[in-house]
């Protein structure tokens, strides 16, 4: 299953449509849209076949910019998956018909499926004029979740912990996508960013600490004063 091509640049563009809802598919209810409730007499293959046509179909409205319409496919391929993922069935189990036993490979395409939306959804978020930043985290961290080491979530994860203020959680992230692609002026400039940052709060702290220091020499200082006073004075 294809992921977007997207460079790191691309998906810090500013522009898209910021007024579409982007619950997390996973905590959303099953959808009313016919073809997506799995039942019985739906094969597996079926679905998993809807789930990465929703799919291409985001990519294509990705690719021209219409972010909305993107990330409705997405949250919809999410959602036709959703009956298929024991994970997510797991507390629901015992409620309605039973999910059928996904072979090997249907389980390796059905992940698959459900990290690129992931992904992609991550770099829909980052297009849009008010940016979650928070969520764009979340989505990146539940694709490293599944596939460790993947570079464009790590940089997502990185931007986003960023912008939160992290910058010591967010060089983590960049530094490991920074091993992976060193090459990439993108991943090199947020890094950059974090560890400046990271040095100004440290320059921050000590000129703190040397305050402190500073007003504690002086009121030792002036004790002395007061108490040489005192003793000059007969008291």
């Amino acid at each position: 299953m294809d992921q977007l091509t997207s460079s790191t640049a691309d998906m810090e563009a500013g522009g898209g449509d910021d007024s579409m809802d982007v619950q997390g598919a996973a905590a959303a209810p099953q959808p009313s849209f016919s073809g997506c409730r799995w039942t019985p007499a739906k094969p597996v293959w079926t679905l998993l076949e809807e789930a990465a046509q929703l799919k291409t179909e985001g990519n294509a409205f990705y690719r021209v910019k219409n972010i909305r319409s993107a990330i409705g496919r997405y949250h919809r391929a999410l959602l036709v998956l959703r009956g298929l993922d024991s994970d997510v069935m797991k507390p629901v189990k015992g409620f309605g018909p039973e999910r059928p036993a996904l072979t090997p490979e249907q389980e390796a395409v059905l992940r698959n499926t459900q990290v690129d939306c992931y992904n992609n959804l991550a770099a829909c978020l980052l297009q849009r004029q008010s940016v979650d930043y928070s969520r764009v985290r979340d989505y990146s961290l539940r694709v490293l979740q599944w596939r460790p080491g993947d570079v464009k979530a790590l940089y997502r994860a990185g931007v986003a912990t960023l912008e939160m203020g992290d910058a010591e959680t967010a060089k983590q992230y960049l530094a490991e996508a920074c091993r992976e692609q060193p090459n990439d002026a993108n991943v090199r400039k947020h890094l950059q960013r974090a560890e400046e940052k990271l040095s100004r709060d440290l320059q921050k702290e000590r000129a703190m600490y040397r305050g402190m220091f500073s007003l504690s020499l002086k009121s030792g200082s002036g004790e002395e004063i007061n108490q040489t006073n005192r003793a000059s004075e007969g008291v």
